[in-house]
Formats: structure tokens, C-alpha cells, sequence
């Protein structure tokens, strides 16, 4: 830890007023995102759909982040989750987590750009991206069909706020048509 604050940084109202403002865009892109879903969409994906939720926090691995979670169902037998996750200064990652008893279309999300995350740590983002990233990563091991996934996607996005939702609404409509997909 430094011996002296910055004192500098700490009063730059114009850098301050910027990262609230584009964290107030991402929130609402993701309520806009999750608006142009319906119960029934997630239903007819996953019948045990609890809905959706945005969560925010500043802290992961001292970066803020907001995620958007639909369906929510982290049991990981019979689980299921799309998770939208907006991680400043890494980048916006979707992530499926499909249980032990659900189907695996692994072949659909391997041909949409989808990696392979480790099934071990499917909550702890930052270990995913690293995985992800991490050229020795073998996403082509064998699976059994009794294994839990976590698939990860990063998503570029533009500038324009209404192309960003366009990109994310085409990204989760592709994967809710997935379902049944082997």
C-alpha cells in the first residue's frame, strides 16, 4: 500500500461522473436485455426458471461489475443459468451453466463461439476468464454426459447503445433456441 493518497484522482469529478455514468448505461442495457425476455421464454428453456436479477459490486478482483442472471437455478445437478456479466476493464462475458441432468448441446455452444470453463469453479468468474484465456487450455477434453458445463463467451461490443443491445438480444435469443440441441 502507498504511503500517500491520491489525492489527485480522488477529487477528479469529471473521471468519477464518467465510470458512474457508464455504470448507470451497462445497468440499463442489462434491464433493457432482461425486459425483452419473458417469463414464458425462460420457462420454455428451463421450467423451473426463478426469473432474472442484476447485481452489481465494485470488488472483483478490484475491478466493479454488473451481472445480469436469468433463470437462476445454481443447483448443480439439475441447475441452469445465462449470465451476462459486464466486468470493467476486462470486458462483457456471457456464461451458461447447465447441471448434471440437462441437456448438453455441446456442439451447438463449441460452433457459437462458446469455451469451455472449468466446472469445478462455476461462479468464480475471474478464474473462467483466465482459463479461457490461457493458451494450454484444452477445451476439446471428453466430457461425460453427467458432468455439469459452464460455457463462456467474450462479447465485443460498440459503442452505440442501441447496436450493444442488439448484439446481447441476438446473443441470448440463439441460446434459448439451443435447448433440445445435442
Amino acid at each position: 500500500m502507498k504511503s500517500e493518497l491520491d489525492l489527485h484522482l480522488w477529487l477528479d469529478q469529471a473521471l468519477v461522473h464518467r465510470q458512474n455514468q457508464l455504470k448507470a448505461d451497462f445497468l440499463d442495457l442489462f434491464e433493457q436485455l432482461g425486459n425483452s425476455i419473458t417469463h414464458e421464454e425462460l420457462i420454455d428453456f428451463f421450467p423451473k426458471s426463478k426469473g432474472k436479477k442484476i447485481s452489481k459490486g465494485n470488488q472483483l478482483l478490484g475491478f466493479p461489475y454488473l451481472v445480469l442472471d436469468l433463470i437462476r437455478d445454481f443447483d448443480l445437478a439439475s441447475g441452469c443459468n445465462i449470465r451476462f456479466v459486464s466486468w470493467f476493464g476486462h470486458g462483457l462475458y456471457c456464461c451458461v451453466f447447465l447441471g448434471k441432468q440437462m441437456g448438453q448441446p455441446d456442439q451447438f455452444f463449441v460452433e457459437n463461439g462458446f469455451q469451455l470453463g472449468r466446472n469445478d469453479l462455476p461462479w468464480d468468474l475471474a478464474a473462467q476468464v483466465n482459463w479461457i484465456q490461457t493458451p494450454t487450455t484444452d477445451s476439446k477434453h471428453p466430457l461425460k454426459d453427467e458432468e455439469e458445463r459452464i460455457w463462456i463467451k467474450e462479447i465485443s461490443l460498440v459503442g452505440d447503445r442501441a447496436t450493444c443491445l442488439e448484439i446481447l438480444r441476438k446473443e441470448l435469443r440463439k441460446i434459448l433456441q439451443a435447448n433440445g440441441k445435442e
